[in-house]
């Protein structure tokens, strides 16, 4: 059996009715011959797009197999009790050429009833943001259904949305229940649980290309949306060089941010969890069991749980997203 390194993997690449270019003209991804490219799953452990390992030792195995092999050894002690042979976090850049639909996602809890699935609690981080770019992230009131419903029917939706001025570098949580949208304009990095479940709230009345407007679930999100109002929605953090700073903490994933202008080491030994880097800006190399492993803005690497420690090193800096299940 080959052993666990540093691992990347294929991009898995989505054509979408919103989707841009920013994907191959911004993080200089090769999307092919699709049109667009509005989302690329960079890390995933969902049934219908597992992600297969890019190069080495373990080139063309899928990250199932993988969990069922290495177990404990690749996602952590913990972390493999809890969640077996699911991986439990979905890595993504999203490119947003035009707004993307309200929706919203369940909780662990309903997912579980109606789709035996996980729910969806999810971050976004703003790698790029065109001038005037804008999100939705809540409600700017305290509503109740029946508000929420009347609005809805009447096409006044977001007359009751909180809308957030974004800028690069913006962090929002967004946990489960929480109704949104991307803007047109924005390119983010989005760390989620392993969920593929959305209920598309209101899609602006587009059609696609063959005139048919999407599937809406107004109904199933009713019972999923968190009505409540809530002061802050955009993740406030200081922004300092060369340290880690959190960002999130939640039951399902810690993000940090790294923005390093020179090398550092970081120790995973009380961790015990797998560890995910993901490269927003500039390059280093990790050196990890004594192999090294490059790695450049857009690109993702899993780190083993058995690595305890990980050296970055860089010549002109870098930004990575750290994360990982557990604090």
């Amino acid at each position: 059996m080959s052993s666990l390194y540093p691992l990347k993997f294929k991009t898995i690449f989505k054509d979408k009715i919103w989707g841009g270019q920013k994907i191959k003209t911004y993080l200089h991804k090769d999307f092919g011959s699709l049109p667009n490219c509005g989302e690329t799953w960079e890390i995933s452990g969902v049934k219908s797009d597992v992600s297969v390992v890019a190069d080495g030792p373990l080139e063309g195995e899928s990250l199932a197999v993988l969990l069922e092999k290495y177990q404990a050894q690749l996602v952590g002690k913990k972390v493999y009790e809890h969640f077996g042979n699911t991986f439990p976090l979905l890595v993504k850049f999203i490119d947003a050429n035009d707004d993307l639909s309200i929706q919203v996602h369940p909780n662990d809890e309903l997912a579980k009833k109606r789709h035996n699935s996980f729910g969806k609690t999810e971050m976004w981080y703003v790698i790029e943001a065109d001038p005037g770019s804008t999100l939705i992230s809540g409600f700017n009131q305290q509503v109740s259904e029946e508000i929420y419903v009347d609005r809805l029917n009447s096409g006044h939706i977001t007359d009751i949305l909180n809308r957030e001025d974004v800028k690069a570098g913006d962090v929002f949580f967004l946990p489960a229940g929480r109704v949104h949208t991307i803007g047109k304009g924005l390119l983010i990095a989005e760390i989620q649980q392993t969920s593929d479940i959305t209920y598309r709230i209101y899609d602006f009345d587009r059609v696609d290309d063959k005139g048919n407007k999407r599937e809406l679930h107004t109904q199933e999100a009713l019972a999923a949306i968190d009505y409540n109002f809530y002061p802050d929605y955009k993740t406030k953090y200081q922004e300092v060089k060369n340290e880690a700073v959190e960002l999130v903490t939640c039951p399902y994933f810690t993000t940090n941010i790294l923005d390093f202008s020179t090398s550092t080491s970081r120790d995973y030994t009380e961790l015990d969890s797998f560890v995910i880097h993901v490269c927003v800006e500039g390059s280093y190399v990790v050196e990890c069991h004594g192999k090294q492993y490059a790695v450049k803005a857009g690109e993702c690497i899993l780190l083993p749980a058995d690595a305890n420690r990980a050296d970055l090193i860089t010549i002109n800096g870098f930004k990575i997203l750290e994360s990982y299940v557990g604090g």
